[in-house]
């Protein structure tokens, strides 16, 4: 007997237009309508227990859901890499202060348009049988519809970040009629505990409106 039929493995990150950045350069660019495992936290993702008590349990159910895709819908992806959006009441706690004390986030997973609630829901009792996952309940599912953004691929440490942000917000959007509107978001193409600090790449996106 035969082992079946090979699933195919899709890579979001490659059919999806603006999972892609150039460094150097702010692009302006339409993000389509996409959804996402969320979490919400506050304060210093690097001694924040939340923050890594989100993570811990934003993966295992990320890789519950696609197993479940691949074993039950016959339909198989790559995991996609962790995301986050970040405000303050004062933005320039990102810039020039980067005062991480003060940050809001919600941390993402991207999880492909076929799967629903309900499959959600069924990995997360698969991930709860197994422990180990201190937000599991805390986590959803979001539609996310961000529109017209800026974006640009960073290469270096985030704490590197502020530059490149002062410049998307104070001369980049201004000089090209536009407006901030959403949330900063952040797309980690690299994994900091495997990369060196100077090698990681994360797409800086921010939301934006044409003024009037």
């Amino acid at each position: 007997m035969g082992d079946g039929p090979t699933v195919e493995k899709v890579d979001l990150k490659r059919e999806i237009p603006t999972y892609t950045a150039r460094r150097g350069r702010f692009d302006v660019v339409e993000v389509s309508p996409l959804t996402y495992l969320a979490v919400d936290g506050h304060g210093d993702p690097n001694n924040a227990p939340e923050y890594s008590a989100s993570v811990s349990s934003l993966f295992p159910l990320a890789y519950a859901l696609k197993f479940l895709s691949k074993n039950e819908l016959g339909r198989d992806y790559t995991v996609m890499p962790l995301e986050g959006l970040w405000w303050s009441d004062d933005m320039e706690s990102f810039t020039g202060a980067r005062d991480k004390s003060r940050w809001d986030w919600t941390l993402l997973i991207l999880t492909p348009d076929w799967l629903t609630a309900e499959h959600v829901e069924t990995a997360r009792a698969t991930v709860a049988r197994k422990g180990g996952a201190p937000r599991l309940d805390d986590v959803r599912l979001e539609r996310l519809d961000e529109g017209l953004c800026v974006q640009t691929l960073h290469v270096g440490p985030y704490d590197a970040e502020g530059p490149v942000l002062d410049a998307l917000h104070h001369e980049f959007v201004p000089a090209h009629g536009l407006r901030l509107t959403g949330k900063h978001h952040e797309i980690y193409l690299g994994d900091a505990r495997r990369t060196a600090p100077e090698k990681l790449r994360t797409i800086l996106r921010q939301p934006v409106a044409r003024l009037a």
